[in-house]
């Protein structure tokens, strides 16, 4: 069979390794920036501060505010304190909070980012933005937004808690089973997204046996950075669709959201997407076919100490009608038809853990 695709790469330097966060500050001279933001949520203010303190003098100062689905007025306040300090750049320490923040101020500004993750999210790896305001999450793709250079330290993911560790870990996956199946994936992205899912589905067992271990946590930043990639170079469809409008709707926890929706979507989606599925079931070492992989993952999510309900995590029942009108009023790409009845039933399923 023929093969005809386009394949474009996003520009980005990655430094990769144990300790690697030592070389931040000459990453940061490297970009030629004198006066930078650092970016964090509140839960990090003495790592942020401490990274600072080791930036040689180029630290404007830190803003220890990030929140989760980047609320505007967030994003408003971090933008003016950069143009206050007269930054030159930001370094986002962190998760998807954080990197977002980061984005949002690059989008406003133009400042380039830098980013340290501490988590597996992969906002990193993507030009792809997002705001929240007045319980609507809007997204949209920039390559201003796009960090320039990206830090991966495993060291600095060995503390991270171990059920924050295996959502955000479920959370990346979620981005390469979308690549997967996604209009514009390539050879190379499928690649790329089967890999990420096998690094990570393999690396999150020993983490939850040993969160300590900086082979599993190497294996597990390596998966994330994979699956970052993937979510930043294809089109995300109904999986991505639902997390957002569920997380921007209702505050929902962003990682958790997608460890609970992630199995319903593949059952849905799978009987369309079997080449999807054949990467998904040799990823998790199973049989290729849509209920089996589906069924795997749910499972694997149960091992792991996962949510499994959206329920347990907060969404309120009587929203979900909500959530349905929401996901219908813009046309999004999806391998299967996507109807009122099929959402409906997808949703009470996702609410249930069934």
């Amino acid at each position: 069979m023929s093969l005809s695709f386009v394949h474009d790469a996003l520009p980005m330097r990655v430094v990769f390794g144990p300790g690697r966060l030592a070389e931040l500050g000459a990453e940061v001279e490297r970009l030629g920036l004198r006066w930078v933001l650092v970016l964090g949520t509140p839960e990090q203010e003495a790592t942020l501060r401490a990274t600072a303190d080791g930036l040689d003098g180029r630290a404007a100062g830190v803003f220890p505010e990030a929140r989760q689905h980047v609320p505007a007025a967030v994003a408003a306040a971090a933008a003016d304190r950069a143009r206050e300090l007269g930054a030159d750049g930001c370094v986002a320490v962190g998760g998807g909070s954080s990197v977002g923040l980061g984005k949002a101020v690059a989008l406003r500004h133009g400042l380039p980012v830098v980013a340290v993750p501490t988590t597996y999210a992969g906002s990193e790896m993507t030009p792809i933005w997002g705001l929240t305001e007045d319980g609507e999450k809007r997204t949209g793709r920039d390559r201003a937004v796009l960090p320039r250079t990206v830090v991966y330290d495993p060291e600095l993911t060995r503390s991270l808690p171990v059920g924050l560790s295996v959502t955000s870990g479920l959370n990346a996956v979620a981005h390469a089973v979308e690549a997967l199946w996604a209009p514009d994936g390539t050879p190379i992205t499928a690649l790329m997204a089967e890999e990420g899912a096998r690094s990570l589905l393999a690396a999150l067992p020993a983490i939850v046996e040993q969160p300590d271990d900086i082979d599993a946590r190497s294996g597990a930043l390596q998966g994330a950075w994979l699956c970052g990639a993937v979510l930043g170079a294809t089109t995300m469809s109904l999986h991505h669709k639902l997390c957002h409008v569920l997380g921007g709707s209702f505050d929902l926890p962003h990682a958790e959201t997608h460890a609970v929706v992630l199995p319903h979507v593949v059952a849905h989606n799978g009987p369309s997407a079997p080449a999807a599925v054949a990467a998904l079931g040799r990823a998790l070492g199973v049989a290729a076919d849509p209920e089996t992989v589906a069924k795997a993952l749910a499972d694997r999510a149960r091992e792991l100490g996962a949510p499994t309900s959206l329920a347990a995590i907060g969404m309120p029942r009587d929203g979900l009608a909500l959530v349905v009108e929401r996901v219908l009023a813009q046309p999004y790409a999806n391998p299967a038809p996507v109807t009122r009845a099929s959402l409906t039933a997808l949703l009470e399923g996702c609410f249930a853990g069934e």
